[in-house]
């Protein structure tokens, strides 16, 4: 008993003196006047790029701050946008709904309703910074809300718009200035070998560049395809276009759409039963899958890919693996597996399809 008090006793006399050095120590910092501790901010902050050229319709991130060491959190702001004449700028921060994501997508997801269930809708500038220091162009940015630069691909500072970067913490402030954005109108699809970056037209033939009637084309890869008349490996490049891709909107899907067809040299519709060792369903993360003679359609969440991280659809992240295969018995009866197709995204909702033409040869199906 006599233990327990000395030591109810020693507590007591060890949080009076916590508390005594406690105010000593306020006392004594408002004798001497001495400051509270600040954060610290760098006198080298800056970003790695300051020229930014994004193409409007997709969320892009941009930017590369190095904030050498200076404390967190550090707040970023974007001031006195404006042209390289000094007209303000305000087009980059109408306010638009945006996707942004709630719960991780992971390329497993069931149905359009459980991808729909891990993303919402909030309103947010078409451009701005955040708390990274990044700065973020949203996929809801279009040609009509920010003009792009111009379809002659000139570069004037006139039509740069420039902007400045105040950046703070409670140890001070500092401005980086005349940072760019120069955005690149909308291109709804990747591959875009068939668009003119800057007009949005098509895009001439890389080999004949000034003359406005060439057009480039949409190349497949091509694996083991042998034309039937020709028996011959078919190609796809600069010199020679046995197969050719369109990707383009077509009517009478439900809004979110997304059909593969395949076109002889006759351009008839092939049935895509033909490509007999197709794995369908790992074609797209769509549903709903409708085979016809003519076509194979899903219903899909836009964009494609919905994020770019490695899925069973999209094995680099970035774009959708679409491969196509058949098999036939080759010589000495061995069988012969072909494949076809593209790595593609898509970042414009809607309905659209991605069509395999076949220009001067079909591909060889019979045994031989």
């Amino acid at each position: 008993m006599k233990k327990k008090k000395q030591m109810q006793i020693f507590v007591k006399k060890g949080f009076i003196a916590i508390v005594f050095a406690v105010a000593a120590l306020s006392s004594c910092k408002k004798i001497y006047n001495i400051p509270d501790e600040k954060d610290y901010l760098s006198s080298n902050v800056n970003y790695s790029n300051k020229v930014f050229d994004p193409i409007l319709g997709r969320t892009t991130l941009m930017g590369g701050f190095n904030g050498d060491n200076s404390t967190q959190p550090i707040k970023f702001e974007i001031i006195n946008a404006r042209f390289g004449d000094g007209r303000p700028v305000s087009d980059l921060f109408q306010k638009k709904p945006a996707y942004v994501w709630i719960a991780p997508y992971n390329g497993l997801e069931k149905s359009l309703a459980e991808i729909e269930a891990k993303r919402k809708l909030e309103e947010h500038p078409l451009f701005e910074v955040r708390s990274s220091g990044e700065f973020i162009m949203w996929a809801s940015s279009t040609n009509e809300l920010i003009k792009p630069r111009p379809a002659d691909s000139t570069n004037f500072s006139q039509d740069t718009r420039y902007f400045d970067v105040r950046i703070s913490n409670t140890g001070g402030s500092t401005v980086i200035r005349d940072l760019q954005v120069r955005p690149f109108r909308e291109r709804p699809y990747e591959p875009s070998d068939d668009f003119n970056i800057y007009s949005g037209g098509p895009a001439p033939h890389p080999k004949t560049p000034n003359n406005p009637a060439s057009r480039n084309y949409i190349r497949p890869f091509l694996n083991g395809v042998i034309g039937a008349t020709s028996d011959i490996a078919l190609q796809s490049n600069d010199d020679k276009k046995d197969v050719v891709v369109y990707i383009r909107p077509f009517t009478g899907g439900t809004g979110n759409s997304l059909r593969f067809k395949f076109l002889s040299k006759d351009s008839v519709a092939m049935n895509p039963a033909l490509f007999n060792e197709t794995t369908w369903d790992k074609i797209v993360h769509g549903f709903n899958m409708q085979k016809t003679a003519t076509y194979v359609q899903y219903d899909v969440a836009y964009p494609i890919p919905l994020v770019e991280i490695p899925t069973v659809y999209a094995p680099g992240g970035t774009r959708d693996h679409a491969e196509f295969k058949y098999s036939r018995i080759g010589f000495g009866g061995i069988r012969v597996v072909a494949s076809f197709g593209i790595d593609f995204a898509i970042y414009k909702k809607g309905d659209w399809e991605i069509v395999f033409h076949f220009l001067k040869d079909n591909p060889k199906f019979e045994d031989e």
